[in-house]
């Protein structure tokens, strides 16, 4: 029986990506932290939820690539959409009104 390779290529985070990452931890908090989310063919998707409660994200090629970024950043902490880290999200006002506008697009 052959070995299955897995047909995904791990990518390294790209320097934009880590920027990005960095730069969220700086504005939002330490620790942050990280859920990498499968999208589909696009990639994955690591939402970022600061220390402070604030939402961000970066795309990345794959969820391989989404975890080598969450190890790469100083004070990202891998993360679940579990009680904890929902509990620690805090959306505003403006973020209600973006996700509503885009619903109306629909």
């Amino acid at each position: 029986m052959a070995d299955t390779e897995s047909t995904e290529k791990t990518e390294a985070p790209t320097g934009r990506q880590l920027a990005a990452a960095r730069a969220f931890v700086a504005e939002h908090g330490k620790p942050s932290k990280a859920v990498v989310e499968r999208i589909g063919r696009a990639g994955a998707r690591v939402v970022l939820v600061g220390a402070d409660g604030a939402l961000g994200d970066v795309v990345v090629p794959s969820p391989e690539t989404g975890e080598a970024l969450v190890e790469a950043v100083e004070d990202l902490e891998p993360a679940a959409w579990d009680a904890e880290t929902v509990n620690a999200t805090v959306i505003g006002p403006a973020h209600r009104r973006r996700m509503a506008v885009s619903r109306l697009r629909r």
